[in-house]
């Protein structure tokens, strides 16, 4: 018979519910040898923690643990979704708001690509909102160069094969033509890397602009470039409900003939 498993949970888990830093990054500092637990100093992460141990980081008392929050960002062309970057290029949280507390990013954009961007102060939240089980469909407006017909989309809608991956189907939609470019509308629920800009090269189609304007039921909508806003505290709870369960879309409402009266 195998020993129960011992209470708490992994003290990287708990730093990272704290707010101190992602998992990930929490495992690093301990490491490091900045965190103790009941006044020695911790070198591996393969530790659980309860509530009467007193942690400290940086020989500062562990904060309790903050509610989970959410916040939109549009971010800018230019900005590479990382705290710090090899190149010395500017980086998305080198450029929020000082009034922000330390946040991570829920996915990430690449350095050409613009418009919505989830940021939380909550890893656990963080990894919920980045399952593919989630079913949340993203939404790019997309500028391509060329004259393509809605036909040569087809590939994209049945689901490539691109580079030996397998690609989900995606919803393409195209919307106008604009001179020597057109648009599109490009709705996926994978977030592979550089997916939409990989899925058009496969049909001989080059992107010039990608725009992230929604994430599951949260939407860019007039957010300024470089501009944050709060998910107020009741929509969080009704887009994403309480407890550890994997998240999953909300129903769509039907209208119903003669009476009453997407999300992405």
């Amino acid at each position: 018979m195998t020993d129960p498993s011992p209470p708490g949970e992994r003290i990287a888990k708990v730093l990272a519910r704290a707010g101190v830093a992602s998992r990930r990054e929490a495992e690093r500092m301990i490491e490091a040898g900045r965190v103790t637990v009941n006044g020695k100093s911790i070198s591996s992460p393969a530790l659980n923690v309860t509530e009467t141990d007193r942690i400290t980081v940086d020989n500062a008392p562990l904060a309790a643990a903050e509610a989970a929050r959410l916040w939109l960002y549009h971010k800018p062309l230019g900005l590479v979704t990382t705290e710090r970057d090899e190149k010395d290029r500017p980086t998305v949280f080198a450029n929020l708001p000082e009034d922000l507390p330390r946040v991570m990013s829920v996915g990430r954009l690449d350095i050409n690509s613009e418009g919505l961007l989830l940021l939380t102060n909550d890893g656990g939240l963080k990894r919920r909102l980045e399952l593919p089980s989630t079913g949340w469909l993203r939404k790019y407006r997309v500028r391509i160069k060329g004259a393509p017909k809605d036909g040569d989309f087809a590939p994209l809608r049945r689901g490539a094969l691109i580079e030996g991956e397998k690609f989900q189907p995606m919803e393409v939609v195209l919307d106008r033509q604009q001179g020597a470019n057109a648009w599109l509308t490009v709705g996926i629920r994978e977030g592979r890397n550089r997916e939409v800009r990989r899925a058009m090269e496969s049909i001989g189609l080059q992107v010039s602009r990608l725009i992230r304007i929604s994430y599951g039921p949260f939407r860019l909508n007039d957010l300024k470039p470089g501009a944050v806003e709060e998910v107020k505290a009741r929509v969080l709870r009704d887009q994403l409900g309480e407890g550890e369960e994997p998240l999953k879309p909300k129903p769509r409402r039907t209208r119903q003939p003669l009476r009453r009266g997407p999300r992405a």
